[in-house]
């Protein structure tokens, strides 16, 4: 359950850029690389703007995107030119009530979570970063490099607005994936994350590395279904 914890607060995390001009907003794109326990790597590009998310994996070729203001998800796959689009606080609901199904009961939050800088540095990707260690009950979880290279001065700000976006059904999964995140912050911004822990059930990523940071005005089109594809009703829906 931590990994998926984790995986939300990332989706936090890149929602810190919410200006907006014209039919451009500014935004964020980071180019990372995620690799499950068994080695598989998949190219992950994410555009973050306003309370906007978007994610394409392109070895799927699947896109999600994520309206957090205007409560709307669409899920877009892009090799049968379809997508589905749901309401996102709906979907969360049912997400939420399937993993409680599929995982194990677990008590969030009931370990003693540490935060230990190592004193290690290394340029990974053209960025300064420091090693900092997760440890919970002792045990060591995460190995993480971070970086203070980036502007995070809106970072505290739009993580607690963010926040409010994601409902009750997943606070108690996610709450011991927003400690670390809290007691990360101070340190800087993760370029690359190594994952110990055992996850049930759920894929864990053991490698997570951003290869590109860029800072850049997205067009209202990058949060929109490419024109031409064709749109899908869920069939429990239509019932």
């Amino acid at each position: 359950m931590k990994k998926f914890a984790w995986v939300m607060g990332v989706y936090l995390v890149l929602l810190f850029l919410i200006s907006t001009s014209g039919d451009c907003i500014a935004g964020i794109v980071i180019e990372q690389i995620m690799k499950d326990r068994e080695g598989k790597g998949a190219r992950v590009v994410l555009y973050a703007s306003s309370e906007q998310l978007r994610t394409d994996d392109e070895g799927d070729r699947l896109t999600t995107i994520v309206d957090f203001r205007g409560d709307r998800m669409v899920m877009i796959d892009h090799v049968s030119r379809q997508y589905v689009e749901v309401q996102f606080s709906l979907w969360e609901k049912e997400v939420s009530a399937g993993i409680k199904k599929a995982v194990p009961p677990v008590s969030p939050g009931q370990r003693k979570i540490l935060v230990k800088k190592t004193g290690r540095t290394a340029i990974i990707n053209g960025f300064k970063t420091e090693k900092i260690e997760v440890l919970a009950d002792g045990e060591l979880i995460e190995e993480n490099w971070v970086t203070r290279d980036l502007d995070m001065g809106e970072f505290e700000k739009v993580m607690d607005r963010a926040a409010q976006s994601f409902s009750k059904e997943f606070r108690p999964e996610m709450k011991e994936g927003r400690e670390i995140h809290e007691k990360l912050r101070p340190h800087g911004f993760p370029i690359l994350i190594r994952d110990f822990a055992v996850t049930y059930g759920l894929g864990g990523i053991d490698v997570l590395e951003v290869r590109r940071i860029e800072q850049k005005e997205l067009k209202d089109e990058v949060f929109a279904p490419p024109t031409g594809y064709k749109r899908v009703i869920p069939e429990s829906r239509n019932k």
